[in-house]
């Protein structure tokens, strides 16, 4: 039935920093398959690799849909250190998704776009509120503490 439901008001225990990293891909052209299946199989692969090897600083990661053409992936990472270090890899599944990747660009048939985000969050500089929810988030990656541990208002969360 999923992950257990944790009554009341918890928030995010900010007792560490991370990285949040966004990526993802936007189909530009559906009638261009050769373009973007590539990328769209690429991405689980690389999650996968990822999430197999616990060294390698990816804490957590889901993938989401945002319409028709977008599909990203959140990613929360132990440093920007590791995560630097994965993208460099030159045994990892990235750097020939990458490689692939940057060929057909030069291409220039447009039928893909991709992007990423890279956030470095400081302990302490984050703040969240899960009601009644499982594990969520910054939650699943910091763990979760009664709201009140950390102030009751998200002012208060972001000031302590």
């Amino acid at each position: 039935m999923g992950a257990k439901v944790i009554e009341g008001r918890m928030t995010a225990d900010a007792g560490q920093g991370m990285v949040v990293f966004l990526i993802g891909m936007r189909v530009n052209n559906f009638r261009s398959p050769r373009d973007w299946w590539p990328v769209a199989r690429a991405m689980p692969r690389m999650r996968k690799e990822l999430l197999r090897d616990p060294s390698s600083g990816l804490i957590a990661s889901r993938f989401l849909v945002g319409g028709p053409r977008l599909v990203y992936a959140v990613q929360y990472w132990e440093s920007k250190e590791k995560l630097l270090a994965y993208a460099a890899a030159p045994d990892k599944e990235h750097r020939p998704a990458w490689a692939e990747f940057n060929r057909r660009v030069r291409e220039g048939r447009g039928g893909v776009g991709f992007w990423h985000e890279t956030y470095v969050v400081p302990a302490g500089s984050y703040e969240s509120i899960y009601v009644n929810m499982p594990a969520f988030g910054l939650g699943v990656v910091a763990g979760v503490v009664p709201v009140g541990r950390r102030g009751d208002r998200a002012a208060d969360r972001l000031a302590s």
